[in-house]
């Protein structure tokens, strides 16, 4: 009985003593490496606050650095309580290889958004055209960006579409230029028709005076000029204006007499029917 109580004396001395230290060492350095990382952290997030980054961009970066480090800490506490990590870490890079293989288009997706952060050809609010989609922008993601377009549609639209097509910005600039086209006949003093109708457009709500308005001869046709009528306004507000402005065009050629010939008109309703 003597000899195996001391064996197992022994046996704590040699093996249970020095396994409780190393689990006791991997506590304490998993407690202060949390820690660590958590500052580290907290002093990133504040750097790129300061650098007015896209918030899911920060929440993207500061997840990517906290795993990262995460992931070194297991490793170096594995190493310290003496298993072989080289395996493990061999282990990893092949499951990243995998994952990255079979979720190629999501991590293109994911690439894109992230180029659309950090480039940011345009915000939440601002009203694009791209992938075949005109819409107002309402969330742009790491994977899709959202969008809600005139007719009440919300529609989710892959980064990487967005980003490998032509993006238009409605909203970019402080103004918009709005052209409205308007047929004459011939035979009519086309200067004072440009001149009054300039008048009409430039009291139209929402039109800006700077640029000015303007009303110039935009192309000839059989039946006659037309007119094009330029105006700016502001982004918001293109759609209310350029209904206004039609509105306006329409009211001027009633007021001034016009109406399709016979001929052009039954050519109208055969292309029609």
């Amino acid at each position: 009985m003597d000899a195996i109580i001391n064996q197992l004396k022994s046996l704590a001395l040699t093996e249970a003593l020095p396994f409780l230290l190393k689990a006791m060492g991997a506590l304490v350095l998993w407690f202060v490496g949390r820690t660590i990382i958590n500052g580290f952290r907290r002093v990133l997030n504040l750097a790129l606050q300061k650098r007015q980054l896209d918030s899911t961009l920060i929440r993207y970066v500061e997840s990517l650095f906290a795993g990262s480090l995460t992931i070194l800490l297991l490793l170096g506490i594995l190493g310290m309580m003496g298993v072989e990590t080289t395996s493990f870490a061999a282990l990893l890079a092949a499951a990243g290889i995998a994952i990255g293989a079979a979720w190629a288009g999501l991590l293109s997706n994911f690439a894109a958004g992230i180029f659309l952060l950090v480039l940011r050809p345009f915000r939440v609010g601002d009203e694009i055209s791209a992938a075949g989609i005109t819409g107002v922008v309402q969330e742009i993601g790491l994977f899709a960006t959202t969008l809600d377009t005139a007719d009440n549609l919300r529609i989710s639209v892959g980064n990487n579409r967005l980003f490998g097509d032509n993006i238009i910005n409605f909203t970019h600039h402080p103004h918009r230029k709005l052209v409205v086209k308007l047929p004459l006949l011939h035979g009519g003093d086309v200067r004072m028709q440009m001149r009054a109708l300039l008048e009409m457009v430039a009291a139209v709500p929402g039109v800006l005076q700077t640029p000015a308005p303007s009303v110039g001869v935009a192309e000839f046709t059989a039946l006659g000029p037309v007119l094009g009528i330029g105006v700016h306004c502001k982004p918001t507000s293109a759609t209310a204006v350029q209904n206004a402005v039609t509105d306006t065009a329409a009211d001027f050629l009633v007021a001034s007499g016009y109406a399709v010939p016979p001929q052009a008109a039954q050519q109208l309703l055969a292309k029609i029917s």
